[in-house]
């Protein structure tokens, strides 16, 4: 009777573990996960990558912050200008989660929007009294705050890779 309840038990084991391994599998392209950082563009949050930049420094910058490669490709320098949108880092001011310890950067042209190109070159925003410094959420309010005389902004020759993964209606 023991002999015939171990056979019953590992015949049901063994009946289990192939239905299992028949059982259908889940079909689609394969998943990857990556690190992203966040930002923000048009006023709203945004989540985004870094894959690529123009200068060796940066890149490893961007990698040991992230965590992840971010691959030195220098030809992105050569980008033409209309096919590149702007990134707004911030040299001061509020302080954020960004890898510069200060607010999160700005982003022109997101997707969906005329102009979106995951390419992007860097700026960096200075406050000119960093007691009068706030949050900006948009390159709109970058811009103006350019034009009051609060900020400037200095255009870096740094191209980097920044394609978006999550925006204000939609993500991959």
């Amino acid at each position: 009777m023991k002999h015939n309840k171990l056979t019953l038990f590992v015949l049901v084991t063994l009946l289990i573990v192939l239905l299992g391994a028949c059982a259908p599998q889940k079909s689609g392209p394969a998943k990857a996960e990556l690190p992203v950082d966040k930002g923000y563009a048009d006023g709203k949050e945004v989540y985004f990558t870094h894959t690529e930049a123009s200068s060796a420094d940066v890149a490893e910058k961007m990698a040991t912050a992230m965590q992840s490669p971010v691959l030195f490709v220098p030809s992105l320098a050569s980008v033409p200008p209309d096919a590149l949108a702007n990134v707004y880092a911030f040299a001061n001011g509020v302080k954020g989660a960004s890898m510069s310890g200060f607010q999160l950067s700005v982003f022109d042209n997101p997707p969906g929007t005329e102009g979106y190109t995951p390419l992007r070159l860097m700026s960096m925003v200075t406050w000119t009294d960093e007691t009068k410094a706030r949050e900006l959420k948009s390159a709109d309010e970058v811009l103006a705050a350019a034009q009051a005389g609060e900020l400037t902004i200095k255009q870096t020759p740094v191209v980097l890779n920044m394609p978006f993964i999550v925006w204000d209606g939609g993500q991959r």
